[in-house]
């Protein structure tokens, strides 16, 4: 992709002025509005939802929903008998078949476990009826000795002692599984929803939705929880409870209604969002269409908003509900859960090895809601290859101080920005080059996590900025050209022409230095100035200089590499006595190519570059 454009407070023309100028590349990312399918959050597709042909049968197996923007959750909402239809007998293959699909694109699953529903009998299983647990008949809306349903007595001792074996099962299964974004309580009331108005309508204690609570929690310890909004039909306990234990907040369902009645539990979710998930789900688009109470949608957006929701719900047929609701769906995208923009960042354009880069960054939380995970900022520097010019991880540097969760939110256009400085010291392997840089967000050793809305994205989450050039002290080129250069000789001494930038000013004096080094890397023969007077090599700019090479008889009719570099006599001894060249190997000096001189003195030099 195209990169980001960059700015630079001095012009252009003037990077490779001396360091000491202290210019700054600065980027300022675009947010090119794609959705983001990021770990925490997005859109929720009903596979199940209840009946078990409702979602997810018209999908052929292959078929994962890939066109769908923000798609990142499976959601399987399915009766208890469904898997465990004799008493320790499970079958995990309901939901561990169709969530394959989906793990294997780097989607996540959500699970609930029903234990009534008002289309079939028994959704919680019929053994556990036939072990004693007490339940009672139902026509949807009330009870009947006849009824065609059934649905347990919630505080049956029976019932919660099967549940409870049930919930250990499955949480050996999916607790703690970073497969799973979300597990809820849903073994109380019908539909598994936290009430019981199209069952029963028996009224239950807090307590009881307590007790249910607990059990999820008593075998679920490290997967997120989700409370269902309707608990709140048995009191304010159960709401009260659930945000005190860390449960996400489910309301199941809005736009039931029309208008004002939309939803009722915005208020609720003040609660929860700081610090946990929200999760809307919309009615069976469907029925709400076409009783008028999705009308253009805008009410299912502007829950988002109210609630701070991270997920929202594709409760219909995923490619109808796509179709007729594109654009309601890309504006969604735009606030749904947490957006994290770069906004602005910027850095030196050129450094010296072995510094620390004070790189800035500025950024922002676009979305509703936080990004509970959290997540660390950070700055890759690579490195292209020469010979394919792909480029390979060179270092990272992250700001640890820094945390993406804590980034505020607000409502469009206007979430406070941070800006956090990543001081980056440069590994002592890194030497003078080119390099570009990225930025990203994710762990703390600097592996990116999630996705940012911007261009130039690598394929692994990091998202070119621009380049920075670590400079050393001096670059040495031929002061002649050609695929193979006759050195001027007078049959006892070869004359090398150079041209030397010095880019940094030396603490002491300057002078060239010129190795001729035999196949075994020996130095058999060195350089000096061929005059007195070669010019200020402690000047930064352009130095033209002669190097004069003695080659007695004896050194004749061989080929040597020759090097050369710059060094402080002064220093002799000492591990930094050599100047560090912009390009060079690990001895500080320049590889200029092979020099051969035959047995008359003639020397041939192959430039290496």
């Amino acid at each position: 992709m195209r990169p980001p454009l960059a700015m630079c407070l001095l012009p252009l023309s003037l990077l490779a002025a001396p360091l000491g100028a202290q210019e700054r590349v600065v980027v300022q990312p675009v947010d090119t509005g794609a959705a983001l399918a990021n770990p925490g959050m997005g859109w929720t597709l009903h596979y199940y939802s209840n009946i078990p042909t409702n979602y997810g049968s018209r999908l052929a197996p292959w078929e994962t929903l890939d066109e769908f923007p923000g798609l990142t959750t499976v959601y399987l909402r399915i009766p208890w008998s469904y898997l465990e239809p004799e008493e320790g007998v499970f079958n995990w293959s309901v939901v561990d078949g169709p969530a394959q699909r989906w793990i294997a694109k780097g989607k996540q699953i959500a699970l609930r476990i029903s234990c009534s529903e008002s289309w079939m009998r028994y959704a919680t299983p019929e053994w556990v009826e036939k072990a004693g647990a007490k339940g009672y008949n139902f026509t949807p809306g009330q009870l009947d000795e006849n009824g065609p349903f059934w649905e347990p007595d919630y505080n049956d001792p029976v019932f919660l002692e099967k549940l409870d074996h049930f919930l250990a099962a499955m949480a050996a299964r999916y607790d703690g599984n970073p497969e799973v974004a979300f597990i809820d309580v849903g073994s109380f009331g019908v539909w598994g929803e936290g009430h019981l108005w199209a069952s029963t309508q028996m009224e239950y204690p807090g307590e009881t939705i307590i007790r249910h609570i607990d059990l999820h929690l008593k075998h679920f310890r490290n997967s997120l929880l989700a409370a269902n909004d309707d608990f709140a039909f048995q009191g304010d306990e159960p709401i009260e409870y659930s945000r005190q234990m860390g449960l996400a907040l489910r309301d199941d369902s809005i736009l039931v209604q029309p208008g004002e009645s939309a939803y009722l539990h915005a208020e609720m979710a003040q609660g929860f969002w700081p610090t946990v998930p929200v999760i809307l789900e919309c009615e069976h688009y469907g029925p709400s269409r076409d009783r008028g109470n999705w009308q253009d949608g805008s009410l299912y957006l502007q829950a988002v908003e109210e609630y701070h929701a991270s997920y929202a719900a594709i409760h219909w047929w995923p490619d109808e509900f796509l179709a007729e609701n594109r654009a309601l769906i890309d504006r969604i995208n735009q606030r749904l859960g947490y957006r994290i923009q770069l906004v602005e960042a910027s850095w030196p354009a050129q450094c010296r090895p072995g510094d620390t880069i004070p790189f800035e960054l500025t950024w922002r939380n676009a979305g509703v809601a936080p990004c509970y995970e959290g997540g660390y900022p950070a700055v890759t520097l690579k490195a292209e290859n020469p010979q394919t010019g792909e480029e390979g991880l060179l270092t990272v540097f992250v700001a640890e101080g820094m945390d993406v969760a804590d980034l505020p939110v607000g409502p469009p256009g206007e979430a406070e920005a941070v800006t956090h400085q990543i001081r980056g010291a440069l590994p002592f392997y890194v030497g003078p080059g080119t390099y570009s840089v990225w930025a990203s967000v994710g762990g703390p050793t600097g592996t990116p996590r999630y996705a940012l809305p911007h261009e130039g994205e690598d394929g692994g989450k990091r998202y070119r900025l621009g380049t920075i050039e670590v400079t050393g002290d001096y670059d040495v080129a031929l002061g002649v050209e050609g695929g193979e250069i006759v050195l001027e000789s007078d049959g006892e001494a070869v004359l090398l022409p150079l041209r030397w930038e010095v880019r940094s000013e030396a603490p002491h004096p300057v002078t060239p230095f010129c190795h001729l080094l035999a196949a075994d890397g020996e130095i058999v023969l060195q350089g000096h100035p061929a005059t007195d007077d070669e010019g200020d090599l402690n000047a930064l700019g352009v130095v033209e200089s002669t190097l004069r090479i003695d080659v007695p008889a004896e050194a004749r009719g061989r080929t040597y590499e020759l090097c050369v570099g710059l060094w402080m006599p002064s220093l002799m001894g000492q591990p930094n006595e050599r100047l560090l060249p912009q390009s060079g190997g690990s001895q500080n000096r320049v590889l200029l190519g092979a020099l051969e001189i035959d047995d008359n003195g003639r020397a041939v030099l192959r430039p290496a570059r």
